[in-house]
C-alpha cells in the first residue's frame, strides 16, 4: 500500500502541486523511532529497503466489522505480516520479500516493553519480537536475520488496510479453485472476484484454505499487493486529485512510520517512479529449509533455508532483480503464423526450458511447420535439436509429447507451450522429449521457470499474479 500511494504521489509531484499534497499529507503520519540507539548495524547496500508490518491491531474497528469479518479475539500485539520491500537505485523497480510470521529467529539483546525486564539474546519466532520491543526490536530481528540495512518503516493496522482498499475502490482477484476458511470467514468460488475492504482483509489473512497455511498465506498476500497496484495505476485514482487525495488520505492517517520518512523523501521517491507498473514489482517469499522446526518452549517454527536466504538478501544488497524480466513479443520466423506468442506473460513451469532437450516431429501435411515450431520452441528457451523431421504414419490430428517417465517435470514443462498437447509416456525413450506436431496445434506459449535465473529462489513480476 505505500508503494501504490508512492505512485500516486508521482502523478501529481509531475503536475506541479505535488509539493503542497505531500506536505499536508505527511503532517497526518503517526511518527516514531525505531532506529533509536541502533549499533552494530549491516553494511548499506545500493538502493533503498523499506520494512513493512502489519499488526493485528483492532481498536478502531467497529463490533459489526469484527462479527462480519470475524476479527474478535484480543490481539497479540505483534506482526501479522512482515515484508522487506527493496526500492532499486534506479526507481525503476520494487522487489518485496514476505518473510514469514512463525520464522525461527535469535532475538537480540532487550528491554521487554511489557514487564521492563532485560533479556539475553534467545529464539523466538519472528512475529514475538514486536510483542516483546514493538517497532525497534522487530527492525534489528529482520537486520540481524537478512544482513540488509532498513532505511525505513512503515507500520498499518487492520483498520487501515480496510479503509484503504475501500477508498481505491476494491480490488480484484481471480482464483482458480474456491477458496473457504471458517476462521476468517472468507469464501470465494473459483474465478474473478471484486474485494472490499474488509473482503480483501480475510483474503490476505486466511490461512486454512489449502495445506500450504502461512506460505499460502503470503503468496495471497502478494496477490493482493500487485491487484492493488494495478488499480491504483489503471483505476484513474492517479488522473483525479480529488481522489489521489482522498485515498492518500486515507492510507496515510492511519499509518506509523520513522521521522526521516518525510516530505522530501516521498516527493523525491515519487518524482522517480514515475510510469511504475505491476510489471515492475516483483515478489518472492524467503526460501525455507524446514517447514516445521521444534523449539523448545516455543514450539513449531519455520527454518530458513541458509544458503539460499543468504543468496536472495545479497541480490537485495546488491541491486539485482530477483525475477525474470519480461518476455519480448516474439517476431521474426518463429511469431509468424501458428507459432505466434501472444503478450509478454510467459506460463511458470517447474523445469526451466533451457534443460529441456526436445526434437521436432511435423504429423500434418503442412510444409515447413516442423521448422516454425522448432523455431518457437526455441524462442521460448527450449533446447531444440533445430533439425526437426517428418513423421511416419498418416497425418495426426493431436499434438503428442513423448516422454521417459523419468523426465515427467521436463514433459510438463513442454507440454504447457503447447496448450492442447496430449503427454504420451514412452519408458526408456531418454532425456530428449519427442514433440509431434498435430493438426491441432494452434501454437507456442512462452514458458519461464517458476525460479529466478540464479536457480536459488522463487520470485514473480506483478504482471504475472494479476487478473488477466
Amino acid at each position: 500500500m505505500r508503494v501504490a500511494t508512492g505512485l500516486s504521489v508521482a502523478v501529481l509531484a509531475a503536475g506541479g502541486i505535488g509539493h503542497a499534497v505531500v506536505t499536508s499529507l505527511d503532517t497526518g503520519i503517526t511518527r516514531i523511532d525505531p532506529f533509536k540507539d541502533m549499533k552494530n548495524r549491516p553494511q548499506a547496500g545500493h538502493g533503498m529497503n523499506v520494512l513493512v508490518v502489519g499488526t493485528d491491531g483492532r481498536d478502531k474497528v467497529t463490533e459489526q466489522e469484527r462479527r462480519q469479518y470475524r476479527l474478535g479475539g484480543a490481539p497479540c500485539h505483534c506482526t501479522d505480516t512482515v515484508m522487506l520491500v527493496h526500492i532499486s537505485e534506479d526507481r525503476e523497480r520494487a522487489s518485496v520479500v514476505s518473510l514469514p510470521r512463525d520464522s525461527y529467529a535469535e532475538m537480540p539483546e532487550h528491554t521487554d516493553l511489557t514487564t521492563g525486564r532485560r533479556h539475553h539474546a534467545h529464539p523466538v519466532k519472528l512475529n514475538a519480537a514486536y510483542a516483546e520491543g514493538g517497532p525497534a526490536l522487530t527492525l534489528r530481528t529482520v537486520e540481524s536475520m537478512t544482513g540488509v540495512k532498513i532505511d525505513h518503516y512503515l507500520e498499518v493496522d487492520f483498520t487501515s488496510f480496510i479503509k484503504t482498499v475501500d477508498a481505491v475502490g476494491g480490488v480484484q482477484i481471480c482464483t482458480t479453485k474456491p477458496l473457504k476458511d471458517s476462521y476468517t470467514g472468507l469464501d470465494l468460488p473459483a474465478g474473478p472476484h471484486e474485494l472490499d475492504g474488509g473482503q480483501a482483509l480475510q483474503y490476505v489473512r486466511s490461512r486454512h484454505v489449502d495445506g500450504a497455511a502461512d506460505l499460502g498465506r503470503m503468496q495471497r498476500q502478494q496477490k493482493f499487493l500487485a491487484a492493488l497496484i494495478d488499480r491504483i495505476t489503471s483505476g484513474g485514482v492517479l488522473l483525479n486529485p480529488v481522489r489521489f487525495r482522498e485515498v492518500a488520505t486515507t492510507t496515510l492517517s492511519s499509518v506509523r512510520a520513522d521521522q526521516g520518512f518525510g516530505t522530501e523523501q516521498m516527493l523525491a521517491l515519487a518524482k522517480a517512479m514515475r510510469g511504475f507498473t505491476p510489471a515492475s514489482s516483483e515478489f518472492v517469499s524467503v526460501p525455507i529449509g524446514v517447514m516445521s522446526f521444534p523449539v523448545k518452549g516455543i514450539g513449531s517454527t519455520v527454518k530458513w533455508d541458509a544458503a539460499k536466504a543468504q543468496r536472495l538478501f545479497q541480490s537485495l544488497r546488491e541491486d539485482r532483480p530477483l525475477a525474470a524480466p519480461a518476455a519480448a513479443p516474439a517476431a521474426g520466423p518463429a511469431a509468424a503464423g501458428p507459432g505466434a506468442a501472444k503478450g509478454p506473460r510467459p506460463a511458470d513451469v517447474d523445469v526451466a526450458p533451457k534443460s529441456v532437450r526436445v526434437q521436432v516431429y511435423n504429423g500434418t501435411r503442412t510444409d515447413g511447420l516442423g521448422g516454425r515450431v522448432d523455431a518457437a520452441l526455441r524462442g521460448t528457451g527450449f533446447d531444440t535439436t533445430g533439425a526437426p523431421r517428418t513423421a511416419g504414419g498418416k497425418g495426426h490430428g493431436r499434438t503428442v509429447v513423448a516422454f521417459d517417465p523419468r523426465w515427467d517435470r521436463s514433459a510438463k514443462s513442454l507440454a504447457a507451450a503447447l496448450p492442447g498437447a496430449e503427454l504420451e509416456p514412452v519408458p526408456g525413450q531418454g532425456p530428449t522429449l519427442r514433440v509431434t506436431v498435430g493438426a491441432d496445434y494452434k501454437g507456442v506459449t512462452p514458458v519461464r521457470a517458476r525460479e529466478t535465473q540464479s536457480g536459488q529462489f522463487e520470485a514473480v513480476r506483478g504482471d504475472q499474479v494479476v487478473c488477466p
